[in-house]
This record gives C-alpha cells, structure tokens and sequence, in this order.
C-alpha cells in the first residue's frame, strides 16, 4: 500500500513497538517495560539516548521512574532514567513560567540526579546530555545558574556556551544526536548562535550523520517566532533562499541517502520532508515513503500560521511529493 493511502499514526514510539508498550506500561504507573528495553540498548548508545529520551517525556508526570529508583537505587538504568525524567520535568516547568529560587532549586536537583547517574556508569552518555538540557533553562550570563553553561566557544564565530559538557558526551559517543540538539536548544532559549552552530557542525559531520540537518531544525525554529511575532512574509519567501536549499540537498545526500534506514529518527525524516518541499529542491518521495504512516507534529504545526491545519499541510506535500514518481521508487 502507497503512504499516500495509509491513516496517521500519531505515537511517541513511531514504528518502536518495544518502545510503545514501554510507554504504556509508564502511563499507568509500571517501569518493568521500560527497564527491559532499556536493558536491549546496552551497546548502543545512539539507541539508548533516544529511547530514554521518549521514555522520560512519557514518565514525566506520573510516578513510575520514582518507583523504580526507591525500589533499586544503585540500578545504573533507574538512576539514568531518575536524572532523564527530572530534568523533563524541569524543562516542563521552566517552559511554564518557573523562575527564581524555584527554578534554580529544581536545576540543582536534576543536576545532583545526573551526577549520580554519571558516578554509577561513568562510560553512559546520556547523564551528560541531561547537564546539556539543564543549560537550555540558563539564559541570562550576568546572572548564570552554573559557569560550565557559559565557556569559551572553540571558534570565534561561535557564542559561549556548555561546550565542556558537549566534550564530557563526545568522549563517550561522538557526535551524539541529541546532544547537539541540546546546545542548539540552548542557543535558541538564548537568542543568538543557532544558526551558526548548526551550520558549523555540519562541516565536520560526516555523511550519514542526522547532523547534517542540524541547519533545518534552526531555520525552521526562526520561522516559528517570525510566525509568532508576525514578522514573515509567505512560507514561499522564507524557504525560496540558496542556503536553505543547500542544506536541504545536504540532509538528502549527506544523509538520507547513506544512513542506515534502521537507525533513521522520525523527527529528523520529517524535517527533511518539509524542508525539501518547502525549498522546491524536492527528491521528497523516497523520504516521504520511509515516513510511512507515522506523524509527528514538528515541523509542520511549527511552520503553519492555523496549527489546526498541519495534518492537511503534511498530507498535501506528501501527495504531491508522492505524485512525481508514482509512489514507491
């Protein structure tokens, strides 16, 4: 069956059954799932940092993951997944007005649960990527929460930022995918740098690295406030520039196109969908086809002025990406 003809799927765990009947299972208070997938990830870094990361946005706001830690406080897991879900749930409340002492409380608690989850498995990537979250939260450098939030750039054209703690997870997986959506979600909660950031990493990012879209995710973050702010012209206007298609035709060729389809993230394929219908660069059907079924909200309610259409903005360019090769290459 063509994409075209399939319903939405609107999930978390997109195509990751383990990773769907984890998520239930924490939304009705129960850790057992989740423990054994995260157990299947030993090995895997890249795996383990992006299920854990689904996992603790879906734990958040329940009770499963401080179960679990009081019933095993040395398990390495519970402890990873104790720093990921304090950490949302300070994202959470900083995006809903926490400041102060408040907020400053709740940063030193997520930190203190990040340092020991760094402690019990020194070699896990993933504690290191929530101190990279806790920076996104730090926006004011007269008066910074932590001075490791706020060191020296490596370039010049770069701006201040936790480029130590990006070391401390390079150590450990290089060019970790999240991480370095960490330090752009940091620049952007900031004002300044992002676009500048992506673009530079891309330089050194090799092909098949989702980095290589680092630039889409920027471009489409300034058309959101511009949209919020009303201070865009039309979605052709803002998308119709050579660097945009640029970098579109880099994510297409830099990475789609050599990555291993198995290790594909969703959010990344539907960045470059959007982007290459958006550029008019196109080549979007074989994107489109691994897309399937499975939706997420991000870009498309980001780039529309009525986020109540962009289910029908999503199927219209998948339909006429779809169109031009007849479906399936």
């Amino acid at each position: 069956m063509a994409s075209s003809d399939t319903d939405l799927i609107i999930h978390a765990a997109g195509p990751d059954e383990g990773l769907r009947l984890a998520l239930e299972d924490l939304r009705i208070d129960r850790y057992l799932e989740a423990k054994r997938l995260l157990r299947a990830t030993y090995g895997d870094w890249a795996l383990r940092t992006s299920r854990s990361q689904v996992l603790a946005v879906g734990a958040a706001g329940n009770k499963a993951i401080d179960s679990w830690y009081a019933e095993e406080p040395s398990d390495p897991d519970a402890l990873m997944m104790r720093a990921r879900v304090l950490t949302q749930r300070l994202l959470n409340a900083h995006r809903g007005g926490l400041s102060g002492r408040k907020l400053i409380s709740a940063v030193n608690a997520a930190g203190a649960a990040c340092k020991a989850a760094a402690d019990r498995w020194p070699a896990d990537p993933v504690p290191y990527v929530c101190f990279l979250a806790l920076a996104q939260t730090d926006m004011d450098q007269r008066f910074p929460h932590h001075r490791a939030h706020w060191n020296s750039p490596p370039e010049k054209m770069l701006p201040p930022g936790p480029w130590r703690v990006l070391d401390r997870v390079n150590e450990r997986d290089p060019l970790n995918r999240e991480a370095y959506h960490r330090m752009l979600g940091v620049f952007h909660a900031r004002g300044r740098g992002g676009l500048d950031f992506a673009q530079w990493v891309t330089t050194f990012a090799p092909e098949g690295s989702p980095l290589k879209l680092l630039p889409l995710y920027a471009y489409v973050e300034t058309y959101r406030l511009q949209l919020e702010h009303r201070q865009t012209a039309s979605v052709i206007a803002y998308w119709s520039t050579a660097d945009k298609a640029h970098y579109s035709r880099q994510g297409l060729y830099g990475w789609f196109a050599h990555a291993d389809p198995r290790s594909y993230s969703l959010l990344d394929l539907h960045y470059l969908a959007y982007a290459l219908t958006a550029t008019g660069v196109g080549h979007a059907a074989e994107v489109f086809e691994a897309i399937g079924p499975y939706m997420t909200t991000s870009p498309w309610a980001l780039v529309t002025p009525n986020p109540q259409w962009w289910q029908s903005n999503f199927r219209s360019a998948r339909s006429r990406a779809l169109s031009v090769t007849g479906g399936r290459r």
